[in-house]
């Protein structure tokens, strides 16, 4: 009984400007919002804290915040919700997530997402500044919804429709050296779309128990971890037969690089099938590679981009394969990428995480003559 009465409670939480804030446990949300908790239960924004994401585990593991100083600076964006935030995110204090600890494990939860009113633009990050009403969220729903559990303000907050309310923790990070370690675009607007139309589409469903609904915005957020394959419509891949060879090219359709983080590689692999026959073509790598002095470095050693080849905002990239087609062939074009550039799988101890070591399918397209 005591615990299902915590479960009803909300969560104490401190935020990086040092304001105490009260968070809703998302497991709450369930009781009005059954379909977008599903969807949101298998996104990457539960994942996001070292516990439950591998990857970012690993490569916090190997920061000097973590070795030397037992720091979580990480925790800004990855896990908000946390009761000792400020402690993380201040020098000389000594603050880790625990994995018992419910506000460190919430990941980017329903109410701090909900909760964000504005945006404050900074050099190196930007700050999300959340709303000290406990009970008000924004939301996109043009007509305002009674709701026992929480208000919904729909009016004088553009953040949810315009796709910015992403940015805070979306936008661009900057190491002590002053390197954009990962960026997408502030402005984020183009052609009409924005984050929030492209990783929240629209699907069949209710948004909730008290507002019927034909359609919703999904709470997965597609992306390369999960659902990726609602994103796929905006990249088109083409191919023309030259006389002597072919190309096949890629078509980036989205406001942002095809791959952000400087971990991520994308691949173009391109197959020929004569006469039952198959003849696999050199591999195609986009990559964007940081490093210092010369050499491939971790994102807060970095002080320079030494190759970028990854394709870009908006951007067509052919590839010209020194292959002559027949008639009859049959081309296999695929798109996929790595989560972790397999050269620095070993430096980060990953050899056993698939989700790390696998080739993840992107998209695929045959061609035949």
């Amino acid at each position: 009984m005591k615990r299902w009465m915590l479960s009803l409670l909300f969560i104490n939480s401190l935020y990086a400007n040092d304001t105490v804030h009260t968070f809703a446990n998302s497991e709450d949300c369930k009781q009005c919002h059954a379909k977008i908790y599903e969807e949101f239960s298998s996104s990457v924004h539960v994942h996001s804290t070292p516990q439950k994401d591998p990857i970012h585990n690993a490569v916090w593991a190997d920061h000097p915040q973590h070795k030397k100083k037992g720091q979580y600076g990480c925790g800004k964006c990855h896990t908000p919700t946390a009761d000792n935030l400020d402690k993380m995110l201040t020098k000389g204090e000594k603050a880790l997530p625990d994995t018992g600890n419910q506000s460190h494990q919430a990941g980017i939860s329903c109410a701090y997402c909900h909760r964000i009113q504005a945006i404050e633009l900074h050099q190196k990050s930007n700050t999300n500044i959340i709303s000290k009403e406990e009970k008000k969220y924004f939301g996109t729903l043009k007509e305002h919804v009674e709701s026992p559990y929480h208000g919904i303000a729909t009016e004088g907050n553009e953040l949810m429709k315009n796709g910015n309310v992403c940015i805070g923790c979306h936008s661009h990070k900057r190491n002590k050296w002053g390197l954009n370690v990962c960026s997408t675009n502030i402005d984020n607007e183009m052609e009409g779309t924005n984050c929030v139309s492209c990783h929240m589409p629209k699907v069949k469903g209710s948004v909730s128990d008290f507002k019927d609904t034909k359609v919703h915005a999904f709470h997965g957020f597609p992306g390369t971890h999960f659902h990726s394959e609602m994103l796929e419509k905006y990249v088109d891949i083409t191919m023309v037969k030259n006389i002597n060879d072919f190309t096949i090219t890629i078509d980036n359709h989205t406001t942002h690089a095809l791959l952000l983080h400087p971990l991520r590689l994308a691949v173009l692999k391109a197959e020929i099938t004569r006469s039952k026959k198959k003849v696999t073509l050199k591999d195609e790598v986009f990559v964007r590679v940081i490093g210092k002095d010369g050499k491939p470095a971790m994102p807060w050693v970095a002080d320079a981009t030494l190759r970028d080849t990854m394709i870009q905002a908006n951007e067509k990239r052919s590839v010209v394969y020194d292959f002559k087609l027949q008639k009859g062939d049959k081309v296999n074009a695929v798109l996929g990428y790595y989560l972790v550039n397999p050269q620095a799988i070993k430096q980060l101890n990953l050899e056993k995480v698939k989700a790390a070591t696998e080739f993840h399918l992107f998209k695929k397209i045959s061609f035949e003559f």
